[in-house]
């Protein structure tokens, strides 16, 4: 997924630039991956960007392809986004540090689309 996936979906980034999401947003970039801020934040009027990319409210409203769906939210709500990244045809779903949802990885499996959960691509490229 770290290498053959370009386009990332980052549920949850905002501009707020303490924030992890941001942070790893903008590694990913660095990487040359194309991110795609998801935010409700998004649906406001004038909208919101982030590192410079157009943010949507969901990923649904995503009007291109994402390979990734990329998730920085609490566990329990991680599930409803792994559905929207299968609904939307994503090809990978990824689960960050501390985002644990053994049910949403089984559906996200047997869907037949790779999954990763518990960890961060930081991490992971670090190992390499």
């Amino acid at each position: 997924m770290l290498d053959e996936c370009r386009v990332w979906a980052v549920v949850g980034l905002s501009g707020d630039t303490r924030r992890t999401a941001y942070s790893i947003a903008s590694l990913l970039q660095e990487r040359g991956k194309q991110i795609v801020p998801i935010h409700p934040a998004a649906a406001q009027p004038g909208g919101l960007e982030v590192l410079g990319e157009t943010a949507y409210p969901t990923l649904a409203d995503v009007p291109f392809p994402v390979d990734v769906v990329d998730v920085f939210r609490r566990s329990s709500e991680a599930g409803q986004h792994a559905d929207e990244a299968l609904a939307t045809g994503a090809r990978g779903v990824w689960f960050q540090l501390g985002v644990v949802d053994a049910d949403a990885y089984e559906r996200v499996r047997a869907a037949g689309v790779p999954m990763v959960m518990d960890t961060c691509p930081a991490i992971e490229w670090r190992r390499r």
